[in-house]
């Protein structure tokens, strides 16, 4: 079992891709509901997008495991994320409410702690040995999580959501300068609508990792994904939309870099 694939870089920068897994246990493939088994809530295509990082000089996670195994950006005791509806570490419903399982077809107790072990672990345990070896290797550590979501959700949030949904877990997992660098850089530009600490401040992993005293600072950025693909299946790459939205995304990391030195 390979639960992510691993990029080093050199520069003290780890972008996280939790949720573009699409891999599934047998019993969590034969369990899936009719809705769940094209996968719908997956943050697709995501690597393609950010992958200019590379360029950069980035460390990259990627998760392989579907967030219908287990759930990446969830604390492993399962404490909801927000008082509004949400999903957990093991979702039991679709974003739109659907159930996510079959009835009766569960995975069991023992499998999902086999899945928290040998999935959700090592994922963490990997972020945990990059941030401290970019924290020996440069003094501090940046981390940028990076997420897509379905534009029109009426179960999450209302309305059509922001194409840039920026997230510090309201201030606490960076610093003022480095909020500001990428706030700048969105005002800068008028094709796509922002906003900071709105209804996705940051996950598990931006809440647990982003520590500013300790000099990590940590960001999630959740995009719309009708900028850059079809929100509808087979979940195309719309590679046209992709491009203009990286002319924003790039100088954006490029100011979470600048200004997240120590």
């Amino acid at each position: 079992m390979t639960p992510f694939h691993f990029t080093p870089g050199k520069m003290p920068l780890l972008v996280s891709i939790p949720h573009a897994g699409t891999q599934l246990m047998p019993e969590v493939e034969s369990g899936l509901s009719e809705a769940a088994r094209g996968l719908p809530d997956t943050d697709w295509h995501i690597p393609l997008l950010y992958d200019f990082v590379r360029d950069l000089g980035a460390s990259v996670l990627i998760g392989r495991y579907s967030r219908f195994v287990v759930d990446l950006n969830r604390s492993p005791d399962n404490q909801p994320l927000y008082t509004t509806a949400t999903t957990g570490l093991f979702p039991e419903t679709l974003f739109d409410g659907t159930p996510t399982f079959a009835d009766g077809k569960t995975p069991s107790a023992a499998q999902r702690q086999y899945y928290i072990d040998n999935i959700w672990q090592p994922y963490h345990q990997q972020i945990q040995q990059e941030l401290a070896r970019l924290k020996a290797a440069h003094g501090y550590a940046l981390l940028f999580d990076a997420h897509s979501i379905a534009s029109v959700i009426p179960r999450l949030f209302e309305g059509r959501l922001p194409d840039i949904n920026i997230g510090t877990n309201d201030g606490a997992s960076c610093r003022t300068a480095v909020i500001n660098a990428i706030q700048d850089v969105c005002t800068a530009q008028d094709q796509y609508s922002w906003v900071v600490n709105g209804r996705f401040k940051g996950g598990y992993i931006t809440r647990a990792y982003g520590q500013p005293d300790q000099n990590v600072q940590a960001v999630q950025l959740e995009l719309a994904q009708c900028n850059y693909m079809d929100e509808t299946p087979p979940f195309a790459w719309r590679q046209e939309r992709a491009s203009q939205l990286q002319k924003v995304l790039k100088p954006l990391m490029h100011a979470f870099i600048e200004k997240g030195k120590c």
